[in-house]
């Protein structure tokens, strides 16, 4: 008998060991697993009402079970509960109010209770193993990682990790690669999700930080962080950008990445599957970025719109198929790398869009301002283009002009803002014909014109402008590069995948800022508070009034 139990108690330990080191988890968590099957086994036994415990020694596998009871004066309940007398034959001393142990002899676990036992271990060593998981990847993001590929669901290729499973989705694989069962394979560490069935582990090899890992991984500047990679953009598995600068004046960036012979960058487009890699030299000057950026086409001039956030780039006419690239492909990535929305136009195009421009201007001032056309004209060539310019400009600049004197600027200043007024009253009215309040007219920074646009939208009241978040009243609208048809002498034309990528703000295209809009936002709900502040003595003084209306009736 002797040695059977110590076989039992060796065969414990052993499996303790065997589960502990297969699935890389602590031994007591194991033991505390096969201690509550146990319990779990011996409640089934001696019964489910009673407070049973059990200890299994990790050194020896000594087994030891007990019940736990409440010594009581008078006993409510005989499974956990036990009176004064027997209680003192169990444990000498015991008094009333002691929680004492009454050993139990060990349980012979059938094949259901066995079969139980074994279901509750497995599940405590399921949980803690997807634990142990979690915790080692969770501070993994933004790492690249080597796994082999397991299978391929749906698109989605599962990569075994070692300890972990990660998934490649469909849309963060490098298009055109083939995934094979069995093959190891590269990737970046995305995110790491806590899950009911474990830890999700998502992996990307077409994010652009892919990239610049793999840089780092060859370039030993980069590593260093004498070089650095300020901006990327990836088209995956056919052409990306990356905009790169030295900390140290010695050390070529481009040079550095591209390596001897072309070493260094040929084995990271060997592992994005030959995808080519345009090295860019990064520039604090925007204009000179995108012009590097849109290399090999040659530029030959760049008009900034700050307030826009867009930039227009003038190449002559041979270059602009080099420009814009294959489907758009070359402006669209220095579009990304340089965070700017980039039109692209030849200097012929550039040409006719500034007589368009100062055409449709110096008509707008003949007929605002009531002048003749050299006068308008010269107006446009000062730089003037909008109509609240020449009314708050300081009377002497617009005196300056050649031709021109104080009493002429006067005179042009004074009909500029009897036409701003005119189009004010005019959108005023508008605006009182759509339904929108006069409370709005008090809010700040807001113009008859724009509220005449909210109207339009539908923002009638207080409450409806006060119900939008700042980015759904002030985002400005973006759209997409342009680009040509296959027919080089047709006009440009956009995709419709080109259209505007988000819908932009009710009042986005006025130029409103963060600061301004949510000001805007705060004024609206301001009488949301004011209702709160004068409900609240109402409702004090709401009991007083009951009473005396009580008295009212009784009399």
């Amino acid at each position: 008998m002797a040695s059977a139990i110590s076989a039992n108690k060796a065969e414990l330990l052993a499996i303790a060991n065997a589960v502990a080191s297969e699935k890389m988890i602590d031994k007591s968590i194991v033991i505390e697993a096969m201690e509550e099957a146990i319990q779990k086994s011996a409640r089934n036994r001696y019964g489910a009402e009673n407070d049973i415990r059990a200890k299994l020694d990790p050194n020896t596998g000594d087994l030891r079970l007990w019940r736990v009871v409440e010594v009581v004066e008078e006993v409510e309940d005989y499974f956990k509960q036990v009176d004064l007398k027997a209680a003192q034959k169990l444990e000498d001393g015991a008094k009333l109010g002691d929680f004492i142990v009454d050993p139990l002899p060990p349980v012979d676990l059938g094949r259901i209770d066995a079969q139980s036992a074994k279901q509750v271990i497995f599940q405590k060593v399921r949980d803690a193993e997807r634990e142990r998981q979690f915790e080692e990847f969770k501070d993994r993001a933004d790492e690249v990682i080597t796994g082999v590929i397991k299978s391929v669901e749906f698109g989605h290729v599962i990569v075994n990790l070692g300890r972990a499973e990660g998934v490649i989705r469909r849309d963060q694989q490098i298009p055109r690669e083939a995934a094979r069962v069995g093959e190891r394979v590269r990737a970046l560490i995305t995110k790491v999700e806590r899950n009911n069935r474990g830890p999700q582990i998502f992996l990307s090899r077409a994010h652009p930080d892919f990239m610049r890992k793999l840089f780092a991984q060859e370039v030993p500047e980069i590593y260093d962080g004498i070089i650095e990679i300020k901006a990327a953009a990836r088209d995956p598995g056919s052409r990306a950008k990356i905009g790169v600068i030295s900390h140290d004046s010695s050390i070529d960036p481009v040079g550095a990445c591209v390596g001897m012979k072309g070493s260094r960058v040929q084995a990271v487009v060997q592992e994005l599957q030959g995808e080519k890699i345009d090295i860019i030299p990064w520039s604090e000057d925007i204009a000179t970025f995108v012009v590097n950026a849109l290399q090999p086409a040659t530029v030959a001039r760049v008009v900034l719109d700050e307030e826009e956030g867009r930039i227009e780039v003038v190449v002559p006419d041979d270059q602009l198929s080099l420009a814009i690239g294959r489907r758009g492909q070359n402006v669209r990535l220095a579009s990304q790398l340089t965070g700017h929305q980039i039109d692209i136009m030849t200097e012929e195009e550039a040409s006719e869009k500034r007589q368009k421009e100062f055409a449709e201007r110096s008509k707008m001032f003949e007929e605002e301002l009531d002048v003749d056309e050299t006068l308008s004209q010269l107006l446009v060539a000062e730089g003037f283009a909008e109509m609240e310019e020449v009314a708050y400009v300081e009377l002497g600049e617009l005196a300056s002009i050649e031709g021109f004197d104080e009493e002429l600027a006067e005179e042009l200043q004074s009909r500029a803002k009897e036409a701003l007024e005119r189009h004010e009253e005019a959108a005023r009215t508008e605006r009182r014909e759509l339904g929108v309040e006069d409370d709005l007219a008090e809010i700040p920074h807001l113009s008859e014109q724009m509220l005449v646009t909210l109207g339009k939208a539908g923002i009638k009241t207080l409450d409806d402008l006060a119900d939008l978040a700042t980015d759904e009243l002030i985002a400005k609208k973006r759209e997409a590069p342009r680009r040509r048809n296959n027919n080089p002498d047709g006009p440009p034309m956009r995709r419709p995948s080109q259209r505007a990528e988000d819908k932009g703000g009710v009042l986005g295209e006025y130029g409103l800022s963060e600061e301004q809009g949510n000001e805007i936002i705060m004024a609206a709900r301001a009488h949301w508070f004011e209702d709160e502040e004068e409900s609240a003595p109402a409702d004090a003084e709401a009991p007083a009034t009951q009473e005396a209306a009580n008295a009212d009736s009784d009399q």
